[in-house]
């Protein structure tokens, strides 16, 4: 069934995706975001202040099915102060979006949520962040069950893991190795490798995004990932080797950061359901 469906930080590295996913879904978009150059035409672009904290930002946003917000600063600096000052505004609007009558709204979460595990990250995992980041994130999904407690509205709280992919536009290690190829570099430093992580494309993570904020029957934290762990060193080669890049990593240059977990990945019984029932 086609929706209206409101993005935030509708022009950030995975929201530019997350629109196209929408359109070509089939639904009626509302971008808001500061700019709008990297947002797919079809979409029509809002001017409504994300943050203004007025009681009716949900009929100024047109009364949109659902929402996915994602508008999120500095999402790369996990320790910058900005995650928390930022936080009141996240609330107040999730709040009166609510109360404004929203039938359905999913937050864009992380796996920083949870800080140190070993393992696969469930719904039920216990949660203790270790940056302003996972901290920030994990006190906005309290807050949004919270809020949405008693309420007649669905919430899907949508826990990202490692993303690559249009790697320009992104700041991991992978971005990093494209630049590194550019400037002609024939070696970078590099850590073992050895430590296992939840790898998901941008085009991937965004079809799932669109697909759990868009459905009707599975809700709660869900796990936007794949499942299957792999080692950052597997995968920094099968990246360089797919590009056709002659730069090589320096393995072991650096040492493994002693709070990095060997093995994390998500859960992704919940995210299969879903894009099966599509």
């Amino acid at each position: 069934m086609k929706k209206k469906v409101l993005v935030t930080g509708a022009n950030g590295y995975i929201g530019r995706h997350v629109v196209s996913a929408l359109l070509d879904m089939g639904h009626e978009v509302i971008a808001s975001d500061f700019s709008f150059d990297g947002v797919d035409e079809r979409a029509v672009r809002s001017e409504v202040q994300l943050f203004s904290g007025d009681e009716n930002i949900y009929e100024q946003f047109g009364r949109p099915d659902s929402c996915i917000h994602m508008a999120w600063r500095n999402g790369f600096v996990h320790n910058a102060d900005s995650h928390i000052q930022d936080l009141p505004n996240h609330y107040t609007f999730i709040k009166n979006m609510i109360e404004g009558g929203l039938p359905q709204l999913a937050v864009m979460g992380t796996m920083h949520e949870i800080g140190y595990w070993e393992g696969a990250i469930t719904e039920d995992t216990p949660a203790n962040p270790v940056s302003l980041y996972g901290i920030a994130k994990n006190a906005l999904r309290q807050m949004t069950f919270l809020l949405a407690s008693g309420k007649d509205v669905k919430i899907d709280w949508l826990r990202a893991y490692y993303i690559l992919g249009d790697d320009k536009k992104s700041k991991s290690v992978f971005a990093k190795i494209v630049g590194w190829e550019e400037e002609g570099k024939e070696t970078f430093p590099f850590n073992s490798g050895k430590n296992k992580y939840d790898f998901i494309t941008v085009d991937e993570l965004s079809a799932q995004i669109a697909a759990a904020a868009t459905q009707d029957e599975i809700h709660g934290i869900i796990n936007c990932c794949t499942g299957e762990p792999l080692s950052l060193g597997e995968k920094v080669d099968e990246f360089i080797k797919e590009h056709g890049f002659k730069i090589r990593p320096e393995y072991g240059a650096f040492p493994d950061r002693p709070y990095d977990s060997p093995g994390v990945w998500g859960d992704a019984e919940k995210i299969n359901k879903i894009m099966k029932n599509r």
